[in-house]
C-alpha cells in the first residue's frame, strides 16, 4: 500500500478489510482455547524459522545489534507466547464471584468475552515485539485485528506484512503499511478497541479519535522516567544497570531512565563507575564507540537532530558534557553522553530524550529529589537504587509511576506476571500476560438465580415491606 492515502481505492482497501473483519468477529469470538492457541503457535513457529530475517530487518532500519533483537524483541515475545499458551484455558474459564447474603439464592461470575475489532498501532523503537506481542494477546482474547507498523522502520514493517499474509486470512488479521495518513484513515473506522504505543502527544490524538466511536483504548506512552541513586546504593552496580538501561537500543526505549538524581555524597564515585562501565561496554579495546557492533543508531536524521538539539540547548544554557558527546550526523550516531550542571529550564529536562543522553542532577535530601520528580507528569517508570528500605518505601509512598524497579533497570517489561503500563500522561491500561488478555476482553458480569425470590420487597410498599427493606439495608 502506498504511504499516502491519496485516492479512494486505498481508503476502500482499509474499509474492506475492516468490514471483512467485522463480519468475521462473531465467529472468531466463538473459537475455543485450542483454536486460539493453534493460531498463536503459528506465530511462534514463523518467528523461530525467520529469526535471521527479523534481525536483518532491524539492522537495516537502525543498526540494532542482533543480540539486542534477540534479547529485547524475540525473548520478550517468546516469553509472552509461552505464558499465554500455558494459561489461556484457565483465563477463559468463568470466574466465580462471592454472593452477598442479601442476594442469597443467586450466583455470579465474570465471563471474558472478546471486544471484537482491534486496531494495533505500533512504534518504531521496538518495531517487531511491540506489534506482534499485543497481537498475541488480542488473538488469545478471541479478537480480529488490523496492524499498523511504523513507517519509520520500513524493513521491519515489510517483514511484518509478509509474516501476517503468510499466516492469516485478511478477515482475521491484516496489516497496512504507510505514514500518518494511513493511521488517520484507520482511526476514522469504528474499532472496538485501539492499542497504541507511542508518544503522549500522539496518544491524545488516538484517544480523541477513539472517543468519537466510544472505543476503549490502551495507551502505552512514555515521558521522563527518573532514576534515584541514594547514599546507600551499591554505586558500581547502579552505574552498570543505568548504563545498560540508558544505552540499550541507543536509548530509544520508553522505559529507559530519562534523567538521574544522585545523592551528592556518592556522585563522584558514581560518575567514575559510570565512565568505566560505558568504556567496558562499548570500547573495551580502546576503539571509538562508533566502531562498536554492540551499539545501535538513532533511527533517522530527524530524530538525530532532535536529540542533538537537546544537548546543544543544555550546553548553551550552562550544562557541561561530563562523558561522551561525540556525534556523527552521517551515521545518526550519538555517543553515550552524560550531562552535568543541568537545570529545569533546559529542554533536556522538559522533553522525553529518547536517545543515549543522561542528565545528572544531585540532591541533598530525599524530599529535594522527590520535588524534582513530582513537579513533572507521572512517569511510565521510576527506578530506585538503594540499600535503605526506609528510603525505598518513602520514595514509593511519595510518588506515582506506571511501574517501579528497585536495584535494577528495565526488567519490568519482561515479567509477564506483572502489569506493565503508565498512569495518566504516561499511559492508560496495562499489558503483560493476563493483564493483556484482560485489556482485550470485555469483563461481562453474569448473575443467575437458582432459588428464592425478591418478591417480598416489591410494591405495594406496605408498612411490612418498608420494615423488611430497612432490615435488609441495616443488617445484610
Amino acid at each position: 500500500m502506498n504511504a499516502i492515502l491519496s485516492d479512494t481505492d486505498q481508503r476502500d482497501d482499509l474499509r474492506a478489510a475492516f468490514e471483512a473483519q467485522r463480519r468475521y468477529a462473531p465467529e472468531m469470538a466463538l473459537t475455543t482455547a485450542e483454536q486460539r492457541i493453534e493460531r498463536i503457535r503459528k506465530i511462534q513457529q514463523w518467528v523461530q524459522t525467520n529469526e535471521t530475517d527479523i534481525q536483518r530487518a532491524m539492522y537495516d532500519d537502525f543498526r540494532k545489534p542482533s543480540a539486542e533483537v534477540t534479547l529485547a524483541e524475540l525473548m520478550a515475545l517468546y516469553t509472552e507466547i509461552k505464558h499465554t499458551i500455558r494459561h489461556l484455558k484457565q483465563w477463559m474459564q468463568p470466574q466465580q464471584l462471592p454472593t452477598p447474603l442479601s442476594l442469597v439464592g443467586t450466583k455470579s461470575y465474570v465471563r471474558h468475552e472478546p471486544k471484537g475489532n482491534i486496531l494495533i498501532i505500533a512504534p518504531w523503537n521496538y518495531p517487531f515485539v511491540l506489534t506482534i506481542r499485543p497481537l498475541v494477546s488480542a488473538i488469545a482474547a478471541g479478537n480480529v485485528a488490523i496492524l499498523k507498523p511504523s513507517e519509520i522502520t520500513p524493513h521491519t514493517a515489510s517483514l511484518i506484512k509478509r509474516m501476517i499474509s503468510e499466516l492469516f486470512p485478511i478477515e482475521e488479521v491484516a496489516v497496512f503499511e504507510g505514514d500518518a495518513e494511513v493511521s488517520k484513515a484507520l482511526l476514522e473506522l469504528p474499532f472496538n478497541h485501539i492499542f497504541f504505543t507511542g508518544s503522549p502527544a500522539v496518544g491524545r490524538i488516538v484517544m480523541a479519535a477513539a472517543a468519537r466511536h466510544l472505543a476503549s483504548v490502551t495507551l502505552e506512552l512514555g515521558g521522563k522516567s527518573p532514576a534515584i541513586v541514594d547514599e546507600s546504593a551499591n554505586v558500581k552496580q547502579a552505574a552498570e544497570q543505568l548504563a545498560w538501561g540508558k544505552c540499550l537500543n541507543n536509548g530509544q526505549t520508553c522505559i529507559a531512565p530519562d534523567y538521574l538524581l544522585v545523592h551528592q555524597s556518592v556522585k563522584q564515585p558514581f560518575m567514575q563507575a559510570l565512565r568505566k562501565t560505558l568504556t567496558s561496554m562499548y570500547s573495551p579495546d580502546g576503539n571509538p564507540v562508533e566502531s562498536s557492533d554492540s551499539y545501535a543508531r538513532i533511527v533517522n536524521s530527524k530524530h538525530f537532530q532532535r536529540v542533538k538539539a537537546l544537548v546543544d540547548d543544555a550546553v548553551d544554557k550552562g550544562a557541561t558534557v561530563a562523558i561522551g558527546g561525540t556525534m556523527n550526523a552521517d551515521q545518526n550516531f550519538i555517543e553515550p553522553t552524560v550531562l552535568e550542571g543541568v537545570t529545569a529550564e533546559m529542554r533536556v529536562m522538559e522533553d522525553e530524550i529518547f536517545g543515549p543522553v543522561l542528565p545528572v542532577l544531585t540532591y541533598d535530601t530525599l524530599d529535594d529529589a522527590l520535588q524534582v520528580v513530582n513537579q513533572r507528569e507521572k512517569p511510565l517508570a521510576l527506578y530506585i537504587h538503594s540499600r535503605n528500605r526506609k528510603n525505598t518505601q518513602y520514595i514509593i509512598d511519595h510518588t506515582s509511576a506506571g511501574d517501579t524497579v528497585i536495584n535494577d533497570t528495565m526488567l519490568q517489561f519482561g515479567n509477564v506476571e506483572l502489569p506493565f503500563g503508565g498512569v495518566n500522561n504516561s499511559g492508560l491500561g496495562k499489558s503483560n500476560g493476563f493483564f493483556s488478555f484482560q485489556e482485550f476482553s470485555n469483563q461481562r458480569g453474569i448473575m443467575q438465580r437458582d432459588f428464592g425470590t425478591m418478591k417480598f420487597i416489591y410494591p405495594p410498599y406496605t408498612d411490612k415491606v418498608k420494615k423488611l427493606i430497612r432490615f435488609i439495608v441495616k443488617y445484610l
